[in-house]
């Protein structure tokens, strides 16, 4: 008989745990949020009927102006503010999984590691709590290709809907803004339904845009590590610039605190190609509102007052690095406008040629430079994308 003793012993290896505790994200975020009683109002059919008409006008009408113009049908999903926590948790997991498993392998060592996986997931939670009060709509690049994450707490997704090619809308936000400032119903739908379609046309009509975001997203998480000295090194980062008179979360909030050279080169990439996504499509939005939503003036008026959040809320979206992110609309923006002013409308077009193509973050404020480089100074452009011909 074989000496049980001798054969050899296969033990799993244990599995790290995840250093972020999602499920208190998700908790604490859902506590953020406060009071959200779409579920129950006689509105949401209207939202859900209106959102479906105008997600379909709004493809048309962006792939007409724009020359992209994706190869599927999107698909609306009006979501409460659970629901759209629930699928931001989901997407949060997906994007930083190789992070969190490098992480997690460290944390399993410490006896700290439970405090801190609560302690992060009480931060993640915070942050999407106080973002789901505020967005109005959203296309998800990184949604599954089921509705399972999703669907729960208030989504409603229109009929046939697919979680993977769908775009969001937040119904109480909506609600809230159109009841406070007697928006007229549909024509602020369609205002903001052509905003994310201009963002789900850019990420599906051009072929390269999503893996080269991606990758960029794969290149920052990958060069996180637990070190300590990273902690010393951002303390005396905000102490240096509070010495200057500056505040620390100006430029990029907590994260640009703790990055390094290397790691911040990655995020100028980010934030040059995310200005240029952001600009676009407030230009796309107001250019093709003017012609076709009535009273878009005011309703511009109003979002741009809401972005520039002033007071202890406006130094949440500082230390969050919110702020970072509404700079690229105007930058952006700016950007497209003097483009479009020196080269005609569609000029930026040249932009979506490939990575290379790309304005730098020196070119945002020097649009010039980038005409030279991208169409050799010649003015009046007219040719459509590659990715739409």
């Amino acid at each position: 008989m074989t000496d049980a003793l001798s054969v050899p012993q296969y033990v799993a290896e244990p599995v790290a745990p995840d250093p972020v505790d999602w499920n208190t994200a998700r908790r604490v975020a859902r506590v953020v949020a406060g009071r959200d009683p779409l579920g129950d109002s006689y509105l949401l059919d209207s939202l859900v009927r209106d959102f479906e008409a105008v997600t379909v006008e709004a493809v048309e009408l962006v792939g007409d102006f724009t020359g992209l113009v994706p190869a599927s049908q999107a698909h609306a999903g009006v979501l409460d503010r659970a629901g759209w926590i629930d699928a931001n948790v989901a997407s949060m997991q997906r994007l930083v999984a190789p992070m969190t498993a490098k992480l997690g392998a460290r944390i399993t060592r410490t006896p700290f590691a439970p405090v801190g996986r609560h302690a992060t997931g009480t931060e993640v939670g915070v942050l999407l709590g106080y973002m789901s009060q505020r967005v109005l709509g959203q296309y998800d690049l990184l949604m599954p290709d089921d509705t399972s994450d999703s669907s729960e707490a208030g989504a409603s997704m229109a009929p046939g809907a697919e979680a993977g090619d769908c775009v969001y809308y937040v119904g109480a936000n909506i609600l809230a803004l159109e009841k406070r400032f007697a928006f007229r119903p549909l024509d602020f739908r369609r205002w903001i339904a052509i905003h994310e379609l201009t963002h789900r046309a850019q990420f599906t009509a051009v072929p390269w845009l999503r893996p080269y975001f991606l990758s960029l997203v794969e290149r920052t998480l990958g060069m996180v590590e637990p070190d300590p000295r990273l902690l010393l090194r951002a303390v005396a980062r905000a102490g240096e610039a509070l010495s200057r008179g500056r505040n620390p979360f100006d430029e990029a909030g907590l994260i640009g605190l703790f990055v390094s050279d290397e790691q911040k080169a990655v995020l100028d990439d980010v934030q040059a190609l995310m200005s240029l996504l952001e600009g676009h499509g407030n230009y796309v939005m107001n250019v093709l509102g003017k012609r076709h939503v009535h009273g878009v003036e005011r309703m511009d008026r109003v979002l741009s007052a809401r972005r520039e959040a002033r007071g202890f809320s406006g130094q949440i979206q500082k230390a969050l690095g919110i702020q970072m992110k509404l700079r690229q609309y105007a930058v952006g923006e700016a950007f497209i406008n003097a483009v479009v002013e020196r080269a005609g409308d569609r000029a930026i077009d040249a932009a979506w040629a490939g990575p290379e193509a790309l304005p730098t973050l020196a070119e945002f404020h020097a649009p010039d430079d980038w005409l030279a480089r991208v169409h050799g100074g010649v003015q009046g452009g007219r040719r459509r994308p590659s990715s739409a011909r």
